[in-house]
């Protein structure tokens, strides 16, 4: 039962090499503790990104709790997890706001994408979680991840770095150092140590330097203003709820609000469900490797979670949730999977939700601050798309991998636009999700079958072909090797055996 757990090893810290599994507990103290650490892992990212997105992190971290609650209750405590804020759609929402969006129009597209995910899971419980493999390999979820990711780089250089470059730079620095040289847990929160960082450094310079003559995101105008302002921090109370989205001297000002509904903003949004399917099937994957249990059967349940938090946070105003890793790194840490530990770790979430001053003072983040944090933080996100490829091993000497992925990521990091009507157009994350996923299946149908046997495990392709650009032989990248293979191997002939492939395997 979800509101059940068995007491085990007497409530105390379980002995070397035994773990606390989800439907289990230790003591209430220890539980509470650790409830807190769970808390301090998501806390950073669950409120940057809503900063980043122009969302209210007061609404977000609020609803970040009741939707933890909600995927706790839908997989009936089997997955334990944290629903933070997803960064998957930060590029998306930049574009929104770039094509002149507001709150509402963001959290409407997000919604629907909540919606969307909620369907696919629906879908996956009932066809099994195979699925989810065959319609998103590796190949093209890498692709996917890497073009949201590098997508976001013209907001980094276009709206926070000129804000305040030697903020930025100098927390950029203190981010990079931190993710490599702390240890352990410390190590998984360097973004938002980096944070309190900047903010600091930002504090000092005002005292030191004085305001500050730059950029100013609002109206692309060089303005002298403080790095930090605490005037919303004085007026903000220390309990209640946030207040609803308003406009003060023609700024939006975000809160709660209810959501609007755009087509094309829409579409912006939803290739970032792609990651979402991915971000939450690693994750079982990963929790189903620690407590050694098949969790393959709640894969659909803990997507509908997701989809189902994601939808009722926008519905209010609040930002798109997944699981987070930096949780995970906590039960491996600790050894201790209950699901106890994060229903406690999400009612001292919507506590800090009714906590505006604390929101005000998240919301006072310079510019320059957040220069340093995304420069870092988009990189990382792209960075993934690479590692999902490089953990299951896709092999980029067949041509089916190699030729869609490119012109999806291209497309997408470019900014291509396909411009159907004077109101409407495909470009950016959309266009480049459709060319790598549309793309890939119509050449994986079509292409020879020596080609679509590579793809299987235990295999891979190696004709020699020139547009093979990634291969490497023992004459050197397209030398010899090349012109052995096109003068001696024909179509008919099958590929040799090796263990690159494109599909899921357990890491080693």
């Amino acid at each position: 039962m979800a509101f059940s757990w068995d007491v085990v090893y007497g409530g105390k810290t379980p002995p070397p090499g035994q773990v606390v599994r989800p439907g289990e507990r230790l003591s209430w103290p220890r539980t509470i503790g650790l409830g807190a650490q769970h808390v301090v892992a998501m806390f950073g990212a669950t409120f940057v990104f809503p900063v980043i997105m122009g969302l209210n992190p007061n609404v977000a971290i609020m609803f970040s709790g009741v939707a933890t609650i909600m995927f706790l209750l839908i997989v009936n405590g089997k997955v334990p997890s944290y629903l933070g804020t997803s960064a998957s759609f930060v590029a998306a929402v930049g574009a929104i706001r770039a094509q002149g969006g507001d709150s509402s129009d963001v959290t409407g597209a997000i919604l629907v994408s909540g919606l969307l995910l909620a369907a696919v899971g629906v879908f996956v419980h009932y066809a099994g979680a195979e699925l989810v493999h065959r319609v998103l390999p590796p190949a093209v979820t890498g692709a996917v991840v890497m073009l949201i990711g590098f997508n976001l780089a013209p907001v980094v250089a276009g709206i926070y770095w000129p804000q305040d470059q030697y903020v930025a730079l100098l927390t950029m620095t203190a981010v990079i150092l931190m993710a490599v040289l702390l240890k352990g847990f410390w190590s998984r929160i360097a973004i938002f140590l980096g944070l309190i960082f900047g903010y600091v450094i930002s504090w000092v310079f005002d005292l030191v330097f004085g305001p500050i003559t730059a950029f100013s995101p609002a109206d692309g105008k060089e303005t002298v203003h403080d790095r930090i302002s605490w005037a919303a921090v004085k007026t903000a109370d220390w309990i209640g709820l946030p207040d609803g989205t308003k406009i003060v001297g023609g700024k939006e000002v975000p809160g709660f609000h209810a959501p609007t509904f755009s087509l094309a903003f829409i579409l912006l949004v939803v290739p970032s469900v792609i990651a979402l399917i991915a971000e939450n099937t690693g994750h079982v994957k990963a929790v189903a490797e620690m407590t050694k249990d098949d969790l393959d059967p709640y894969l659909g349940r803990a997507l509908l979670g997701d989809g189902l938090g994601t939808t009722v946070a926008s519905a209010f105003g609040g930002s798109p949730t997944t699981t987070y890793a930096e949780n995970i790194g906590v039960m491996a840490a600790t050894r201790v999977y209950s699901t106890a530990a994060y229903y406690v770790a999400a009612i001292v979430a919507i506590l800090f939700g009714l906590c505006p001053k604390f929101g005000a003072i998240i919301n006072a983040t310079p510019g320059g601050v957040l220069g340093g944090i995304t420069v870092v933080l988009y990189g990382m996100i792209g960075l993934l798309g690479a590692k999902i490829w490089i953990e299951n091993r896709v092999d980029f000497a067949n041509p089916i991998n190699l030729v869609p992925l490119a012109a999806g990521i291209v497309a997408g990091i470019g900014g291509v636009q396909m411009k159907f009507t004077d109101d409407f157009s495909v470009g950016g994350i959309a266009l480049g999700t459709i060319v790598t996923v549309v793309g890939y299946h119509l050449v994986r149908s079509l292409a020879p079958a020596y080609m679509r046997e590579a793809l299987k495990p235990g295999h891979s392709f190696d004709d020699g072909t020139v547009i093979a650009v990634g291969r490497t032989g023992e004459h050197g990248a397209l030398g010899e090797g090349v012109e052995e293979g096109l003068e001696g191997r024909g179509d008919d002939v099958p590929p040799a055996p090796r263990q690159d492939h494109d599909s899921p395997q357990p890491r080693p």
